[in-house]
């Protein structure tokens, strides 16, 4: 019997398991019909995107399992040298010479053929100094106002090194990843509000003083007065959408892919996906997300009831940052919000986002083995 039990207690969590697989499969088959096109006219290889994201996803499964064998307190230990890490890369990016500048914006750390963008690292990083500050100052943060002075000054921090970049939809999501953790983690309300406050009127500030976000906030509100400028890509992605109806195109079939929304395989990769799999297609895949999200609250939940505060914090967080990147995503290619560029976690093209994605999830699969292992040694 204890031969038979043994593989069930020391293998994935076969739900999260399960839904990230299938996520990282569609993310597969979506940017190798979205790129066909793009990758033919500027790499003369239709195939050149679809490679590369096969070359991302190896080195995403090989961090992930061997983030998986860390073991949960190794990452409460070390938080704060990940955080440092996190700035010394933002810091590093914002370098001339050595971050790279791409449509005005110098996100990217070229290593060799590859980019690293660190605003991605940075939101890991976020969570496990978060969590690890809420589990040494739980007190603090639950009864005082000063108890939340510390978590967000480094969202401050990070987040002014962001503008700087710039990446405004990072910030965004480092910014509520951090306030939902606050509450979470049983801040005031009150408090929260006015930090969430603060924050939005900051935002509101910054947004007034660019131009072009204040263009692009006023576009989204009406894509058709300028149909040809700062409308186009909304347009397109919503003509993705109408094409697809109930049922989609077909796989493969997508008009829009071939150059009428730009870089289809990144940003808008969901466009394509909804035209070519129709409502159905783009139902399953919001599914998958809100089922996989659930799942990771739930194994945070079970953490907290066990007594296992920081693993509990940490899965918060990350279904804060998977809740929100879907959020936007969908939002800004559906019309919902303004234009602003994130990626969509497991699917969209993009080796950070996918292996840190995938890192993780890994890490929130270690927790959950933790808790079942300890579950039946107490039994």
């Amino acid at each position: 019997m204890t031969a038979l039990a043994k593989p069930v207690r020391e293998g994935l969590d076969p739900v999260l398991g399960g839904l990230a697989g299938a996520l990282i499969l569609i993310g597969f088959v979506a940017i190798a019909s979205a790129s066909i096109g793009y990758g033919d006219w500027h790499f003369n290889n239709p195939w050149h995107h679809t490679l590369r994201h096969a070359v991302y996803l190896s080195i995403a499964a090989g961090l992930g399992a061997v983030a998986y064998r860390v073991p949960v307190d190794v990452w409460q230990r070390t938080s704060g040298l990940w955080l440092l890490l996190a700035l010394a890369l933002l810091l590093l990016v914002l370098v001339p010479g050595i971050g790279r500048s791409v449509n005005g914006s110098q996100r990217w750390l070229p290593l060799g053929p590859v980019t690293l963008q660190p605003s991605e690292i940075a939101k890991f990083a976020l969570v496990l100094y978060t969590a690890s500050f809420l589990v040494r100052h739980a007190e603090a943060v639950q009864r005082h106002w000063e108890g939340l002075a510390k978590p967000v000054a480094i969202l401050g921090l990070m987040g002014l090194l962001l503008l700087f970049e710039p990446d405004f939809g990072a910030t965004v999501i480092c910014a509520g990843t951090v306030f939902g953790m606050l509450f979470l983690a049983g801040a005031r309300l009150g408090y929260v509000l006015l930090l969430v406050g603060a924050a939005v009127g900051a935002l509101a500030f910054m947004i007034v003083m660019e131009p072009y976000r204040l263009q692009r906030l006023t576009a989204y509100t009406d894509p058709w007065q300028d149909p040809y400028g700062s409308g186009f890509q909304l347009i397109q992605s919503l003509i993705a959408y109408g094409r697809g109806e109930w049922w989609g195109v077909g796989l493969g079939n997508s008009i829009q892919k071939l150059f009428y929304l730009p870089e289809a395989h990144t940003d808008f990769v969901f466009s394509i996906w909804a035209e070519e799999t129709g409502f159905f297609g783009a139902v399953v895949v919001i599914l998958l997300y809100c089922v996989l999200i659930g799942r990771i609250l739930r194994v945070g939940r079970s953490a907290e009831h066990g007594g296992e505060s920081f693993s509990a914090y940490v899965c918060y967080g990350v279904a804060l940052i998977f809740a929100g990147q879907v959020f936007v995503n969908m939002g800004v290619s559906s019309g919902l919000l303004p234009t602003k560029g994130l990626t969509l976690p497991l699917i969209s093209y993009g080796g950070s986002s996918l292996i840190m994605s995938c890192v993780m999830l890994a890490v929130v699969l270690r927790i959950e083995y933790s808790l079942r292992v300890s579950r039946e040694a107490r039994s």
